[in-house]
């Protein structure tokens, strides 16, 4: 007798809204659908913004917590203080995924929807930060920790991004 091979599952847990932290959880979450894994996103704190559609196409990049961001000349990390660096910085990377041709965040959540993978809002987050479930991307679902964690104690991989 062979034994039904049990789907693969991932959980991640988002919980910065730059850009630059808006990409781990969404492509790894949908790679691994595409590699018939079963996923779901926790967006909690700071991470809501990924899925919130007034906010996810203005993320931007704060270089001053960023000190490997790559320069075209060598700046001190202190610099990334100043104004101004937080919208050049953010220029830099978007140029620097347009050149590589990658989606932008709202097509990355569009496609994450599409291969099913489930995005989660923390209710606390929301109740916190006073956003409505109708601010979030169309497809996203609202739930506490507690319903996260009852898939995530059964996951193949937890993250924590």
């Amino acid at each position: 007798m062979s034994e039904e091979k049990k789907k693969k599952k991932m959980a991640i847990i988002a919980s910065k809204g730059t850009l630059d932290m808006a990409y781990p959880p969404l492509i790894l979450g949908s790679t691994a659908a595409a590699m018939d894994t079963e996923v779901r996103i926790f967006f909690t704190l700071y991470g809501i913004d990924i899925i919130n559609k007034k906010k996810n196409h203005s993320l931007q990049v704060a270089p001053i917590g960023n000190p490997a961001m790559p320069s075209p000349i060598p700046i001190p990390n202190i610099l990334g203080m100043l104004p101004g660096m937080t919208p050049m910085a953010t220029s830099m990377m978007k140029g620097m995924i347009k050149k590589i041709n990658w989606p932008t965040i709202p097509e990355l959540i569009q496609a994450c929807l599409e291969m099913d993978v489930k995005l989660i809002a923390c209710s606390p987050t929301l109740e916190m930060t006073g956003v409505k479930k109708e601010d979030l991307e169309e497809g996203v679902l609202v739930a506490g920790a507690a319903e996260f964690l009852d898939f995530a104690l059964d996951a193949n991989m937890s993250l924590f991004v």
